[in-house]
């Protein structure tokens, strides 16, 4: 039976590396796999986890798919000039020129919304995009994390540290202070629970954090919604919630009108530990042995692709074909070469390729100008990376 490892191998024959690929029939059956959890919720697709556009193109062409979840606003800009007409920025912004670059065009205001969470943000918008015609479409960011009362006056605050909007009336309030303005439309509210999404099933205590959270975001997601229905006297146009590791939890809600995913395309490894779903790895990147230093080990090309996040070993790239390799735990994930270890490096030469994993879907393709989309054993295209047209925003 042919091997991941031997099949794309002989996809990539001839082509030098470093170099990435997409598994084109794994990433089909993980759109497809998403949609069934979504059950008939659309999907925001989250473009930091793709970062290559052809790649979003094809997936928005798919059923169940609608609009892109940027995490810039110049790449926003960039989305819509090439075609996209509905752009979520999922992060705040202050960037001034890109801010009136948006004001100036109508068609990318008609497209774009903005996340907010603070009057401040605002106000800088407003003053970025001057007398503009076109009014400023807003998201508010509520923060989805969880707050545990425990002994006296002791917090625990489980989830990510992102906006200080965390319960119906703060919303409230700061829909009302945007509300009346003129220029700015509040079209949506965003609730992101990363300690859900983005944390495996890894123990009991993190599937406790997570039920207790999925229970949390039912009452307190839907209380927002309406809270901030009553400030503008109409409904929200946008309620988006979730992650790939959440997709069921959210799109459960009535409250919610779309969820979000981007790493279940890929599968990176920080996904392997899901009950929610079978992981089906897509995205990989090959490396070429150039040395063999001593029985046991063997040295390949580059590598040193290292994912954000706390500095730890979950965010150092895996190498997965041949079997039986493991990074050294003195040099890690090198920036010109990546030393190897284990049984599987005695079976290796001075020129054989190796396959890794990244510890994050699209984090991986900013090294890369191209990458190869492979199906079988053949490379059905290369297309170019947000970096191979020239492009990076964060």
């Amino acid at each position: 039976m042919t091997t991941l490892g031997q099949r794309l191998d002989a996809a990539t024959r001839g082509l030098p590396a470093p170099l990435a690929v997409v598994d084109l029939d794994a990433l089909d059956a993980n759109a497809t796999d998403l949609v069934r959890r979504a059950g008939g919720v659309p999907i925001r697709i989250a473009s930091k986890s793709v970062r290559i556009r052809h790649v979003l193109d094809a997936m928005l062409d798919r059923p169940g798919f609608a609009g892109v979840m940027a995490f810039s606003l110049r790449e926003a800009l960039w989305l819509v000039d090439h075609g996209n007409n509905d752009v979520l920025v999922g992060y705040p912004t202050v960037d001034t020129g890109a801010l009136h670059d948006l004001a100036a065009d109508e068609r990318a205001a008609r497209a774009i919304t903005l996340m907010v969470d603070d009057v401040a943000q605002v106000d800088l918008a407003q003053r970025a995009a001057g007398s503009a015609a076109h009014p400023l479409r807003i998201c508010l960011d509520v923060d989805a994390s969880l707050r545990l009362s425990l002994s006296g006056p002791l917090r625990a605050h489980i989830g990510v540290r992102r906006s200080p909007v965390h319960t119906p009336q703060e919303a409230a309030d700061l829909t009302r202070a945007l509300a009346d303005r003129d220029g700015i439309d509040v079209r949506g509210v965003m609730f992101y629970e990363a300690q859900i999404a983005g944390l495996p099933d890894s123990g009991p205590i993190i599937r406790a954090v997570k039920r207790a959270s999925v229970a949390d975001l039912a009452r307190r997601r839907s209380r927002v919604v309406d809270a901030v229905h009553q400030v503008l006297g109409r409904r929200l146009e946008l309620v988006n919630s979730g992650g790939s590791g959440s997709i069921e939890s959210s799109a459960a809600d009535p409250a919610v009108t779309e969820v979000t995913a981007g790493s279940g395309l890929f599968v990176p490894t920080l996904f392997d530990g899901y009950r929610a779903f079978a992981p089906r790895p897509a995205a990989y990147f090959g490396l070429d042995v150039v040395r063999v230093p001593a029985p046991g080990y063997a040295t390949a090309f580059g590598g040193g692709y290292v994912a954000s996040g706390p500095s730890t070993r979950s965010r150092l790239p895996r190498p997965v074909e041949p079997r039986g390799l493991a990074l050294t735990g003195r040099e890690g994930a090198g920036e010109v070469q990546t030393p190897l270890h284990g049984p599987g490096a005695d079976k290796l030469d001075v020129g054989d390729r190796v396959w890794f994993r990244h510890a994050k879907a699209g984090e991986v393709m900013e090294r890369f100008d191209a990458v190869h989309l492979v199906r079988g054993a053949v490379v059905e295209r290369t297309v170019p990376t947000y970096r191979g047209e020239g492009r990076t925003f964060g």
